[in-house]
């Protein structure tokens, strides 16, 4: 196989292994919830907790894999990876496994960087990084296709840290591939971090997380939650401010002045709100509402899965042709369709003539986005500098992931609850009622003992699903207009390429070993 394939299949390798985390993780959430004592706000912080710590240290990490090396960030970041997903596996409460799924979002934030990186310095050609683009983004959906079968076997047949267990070896024979086949560069003129700048956005990304999490607990109306908000919009205005003062910036905020890369941005970060805010939902509403097992559940992840996977392919192919906003948009379109339709959802919803073309359409759109709308933030600056794109990229990935469970997730949770002490009222006594309220999984567990709970319960969990999904919809339906009038029409030109290349060639601004 000739070096360049290699090396592009350590990396996706390495980005599956990441999907394969978030994907496992969420398949157990239902189980969590029962062993482990845990309400819906534990549950928000297992999964927001790891993507919380991605978001919040990728562009730094993605700035020092550049200046330090690619390879070198990539072997650690497998490393610590599988170490902190060892430790997971070791663990017995909610508070411990969030703490230990924070480590291995640290380090899954030196991995990621790296491989988009990697992929921009191996792949200079246009077509053929949109190719390993096209595979990379395909990894995505392998990932989510792989992650609830795999987590779904495993629970079924062993605890629910096997979950965890199963990532390390994974992660360990990746890091030996990337020490076989992945060449180093590196680009020594990159500045040191802006130590300023990387305090504050962490700051301002963990305030804002928190306050959407824990909005439900303390109402959204609340002074506590006004106030977050305010913080958190402060620290946003005070990042900015000292981006644009500082000479050598965490991240060029003029950047967001190129509607390529502004716009590109915007769709990815939607995407990835609505994929993970459906993923957190889903999960739950296969276990608890239909009452299926952890690998039924698993196996009917497969259709939205293998839609991302093929459309990411079928992105890259086509956003050269057609140009950017001509796949994004309708991208956006159907994935805004495809959520007004699931918040429709019913308890007893036939799987095969709803459910799946729902989540085809989904899958559709997150593959028609994604992988066009990457390949667009990178053209915007040279591959010596693709550390620095690509964990633009990765950041707004993750930022939109974990305000997708976050806001999702909340709102859900606040829906639920009001919905089901309104439902319940009189039938328990107050204490379960509001235990009820907090915890789905507890909800489950009553309603199994009391008659006739059962439908209480899930039509409170479907009325906190619609609203949830109708807010996406329409968020995805306004990014569709928003990227029709902001993304180019950047059609694919061999003659303007040739032309960029050979000023490119001019350059040498990466180093290779």
């Amino acid at each position: 196989m000739p070096r360049k394939s290699l090396t592009l299949l350590t990396v996706c390798l390495a980005a599956l292994t990441i999907n394969l985390s978030t994907m496992i993780v969420n398949i157990a959430l239902p189980t969590l919830a029962q062993e482990l004592d845990a309400g819906t706000r534990d549950l928000l912080w297992i999964v927001d907790g790891y993507n919380l710590a991605f978001a919040a240290l990728v562009l730094a990490m993605g700035s020092l894999s550049d200046r330090f090396g690619r390879r070198p960030a990539l072997v650690l970041g497998l490393a610590g990876f599988a170490a902190s997903s060892g430790a997971a596996a070791l663990v017995d409460t909610s508070a411990a496994l969030i703490a230990t799924r924070v480590a291995m979002g640290i380090f899954a934030a030196v991995i990621f960087p790296t491989t988009l990186s990697i992929i921009a310095n191996t792949f200079t050609e246009r077509r053929e990084r949109a190719s390993a683009l096209g595979l990379w983004g395909a990894s995505v959906g392998i990932g989510v296709a792989l992650g609830p079968v795999a987590g779904g076997v495993l629970l079924t047949y062993f605890s629910w840290h096997s979950v965890f267990v199963a990532l390390v070896p994974l992660s360990l024979a990746t890091m030996a591939m990337a020490l076989r086949y992945v060449p180093e560069s590196r680009d020594p003129s990159v500045p040191r971090i802006d130590k300023a700048g990387f305090v504050i956005s962490v700051a301002a990304l963990a305030t804002l997380t928190w306050t959407i999490i824990e909005a439900p607990e303390h109402g959204w109306g609340s002074p506590t939650t006004i106030t977050g908000f305010a913080l958190a919009a402060g620290l946003i205005a005070v990042f900015v401010a000292v981006e644009r003062r500082v000479s050598d910036p965490m991240i060029d905020v003029t950047l967001f002045l190129d509607r390529r890369f502004s716009a590109a941005c915007g769709a990815v970060t939607i995407a990835f709100f609505a994929l993970f805010g459906f993923i957190f939902l889903i999960a739950q509403f296969f276990q608890f509402v239909r009452d299926y097992t952890p690998l039924e559940t698993g196996v009917r992840f497969l259709p939205v899965a293998v839609a991302i996977a093929v459309a990411s392919v079928l992105g890259a192919r086509l956003a050269p042709r057609l140009g950017t906003r001509a796949v994004v948009t309708p991208g956006l379109v159907l994935m805004g369709v495809a959520f007004l339709w699931i918040s429709t959802l019913t308890a007893e919803v036939p799987y095969f003539s709803q459910v799946v073309p729902q989540m085809v359409l989904l899958g559709l759109g997150v593959g028609l986005v994604s992988t066009p709308a990457t390949e667009s933030i990178l053209q915007v600056l040279p591959p010596a500098r693709a550390g620095v794109g690509s964990a633009v990229n990765d950041a707004t990935r993750e930022l939109g992931g974990t305000l997708g469970v976050a806001v999702v997730g909340s709102l859900f949770a606040s829906q639920y609850a009001d919905q089901l002490l309104a439902l319940v009222r009189g039938r328990v006594d107050g204490p379960t009622a509001e235990a009820a309220s907090e915890s789905v999984g507890f909800a489950d567990a009553v309603a199994a003992q009391v008659p006739g709970l059962s439908e209480a319960v899930n039509d409170a969990f479907l009325d906190g699903l619609a609203l949830g999904c109708i807010v996406v919809g329409l968020l995805c339906l306004v990014g569709a207009v928003a990227a029709f009038m902001s993304l180019p029409t950047d059609r694919y030109d061999p003659l303007s390429e040739d032309t960029a290349h050979d000023s490119q060639a001019d350059a040498p601004v990466t180093t290779h070993r």
